[in-house]
């Protein structure tokens, strides 16, 4: 096991991930609710190694637009994050601030968010998730017109749709530093069009759709180590731009062979959001 300090320095590490295998049968997720344990899956799940790289030496030359996420400081004035009342009054006020500011946008709907414990005791006690091992990106080109129809007024959403739109998530720990199962992300540059594989995920009132990613050893895998609670790591998970501009990354989490004996279970929060140009 890494020391604090040498965790936090560490130029890379090789670790374990899950990915999808392309072989033709349907991918899907039957959703349970928060801390009833994990979901129901169908489709080929298998674990690879990867290199993942500190990103922290780059970290401020990253752009949302170029490789599709990015690390930044960005406080809060939420006292409890297992508060559902205050993150819906308090936090989603801030994190449609944020996402107006990073992307220079006209509106911004925060529509969900999820609280995830690197513990199983704590998720049944707190009825929040897991970590996700899964690598994959939140929306596909079907399901992300189908959240904005979902989501706004008939008129209102074609209109919405006639125009750029696309979907930001932000990622913070509740308590830092992390030491557990740390967030890891693919950049848009590093994700082939062949990698993607399409999966259902069916809710108790609706079908949604991600994309799990296949194995590709062009991939370049980041992450930013010992995250505190002041970070977070703005990801794209659509952009309907089609010239070249990023329009999703892949994420999930990792078992880090640098953990210290002891380590505290991640804590983090992510929330979900549309994101719409005039």
């Amino acid at each position: 096991m890494a020391s604090t300090l040498e965790q936090a320095t560490i130029d890379s590490v090789k670790a374990s991930v899950q990915f999808g295998v392309k072989q033709g049968e349907p991918y899907v997720s039957l959703v349970n609710q928060p801390g009833a344990g994990p979901d129901q899956r169908a489709g080929t799940y298998v674990d690879r190694e990867i290199v993942v790289r500190n990103g922290r030496p780059t970290a401020d030359r990253l752009d949302l637009d170029r490789e599709g996420f990015k690390l930044m400081r960005y406080g809060t004035a939420m006292k409890d994050f297992y508060d559902e009342a205050e993150v819906r009054r308090v936090y989603y006020t801030e994190m449609d601030r944020l996402v107006k500011e990073v992307t220079g946008c006209s509106k911004v709907i925060v529509f969900d968010h999820t609280v995830r414990v690197d513990d199983p005791q704590q998720q049944a006690a707190r009825k929040v998730r897991a970590p996700v091992p899964v690598v994959h990106n939140d929306f596909t080109v079907r399901s992300a017109p189908q959240r904005v129809r979902d989501l706004l007024p008939p008129d209102e959403a074609e209109r919405r749709l006639g125009k750029r739109y696309g979907s930001i998530n932000v990622w913070r720990p509740i308590r830092g530093p992390v030491e557990t199962a740390p967030l890891v992300v693919c950049g848009w540059g590093d994700i082939a069009e062949e990698d993607l594989i399409a999966a259902e995920r069916r809710y108790q009132d609706r079908i949604g759709g991600i994309y799990n990613l296949a194995y590709n050893p062009n991939q370049r895998w980041t992450y930013f180590p010992r995250m505190e609670r002041d970070e977070v790591v703005i990801l794209k998970c659509f952009d309907s731009l089609t010239d070249g501009t990023a329009r999703w990354t892949a994420h999930g989490s990792f078992k880090d062979p640098t953990s210290p004996a002891g380590a505290r279970p991640r804590e983090s929060i992510e929330i979900r959001t549309l994101y719409f140009f005039d």
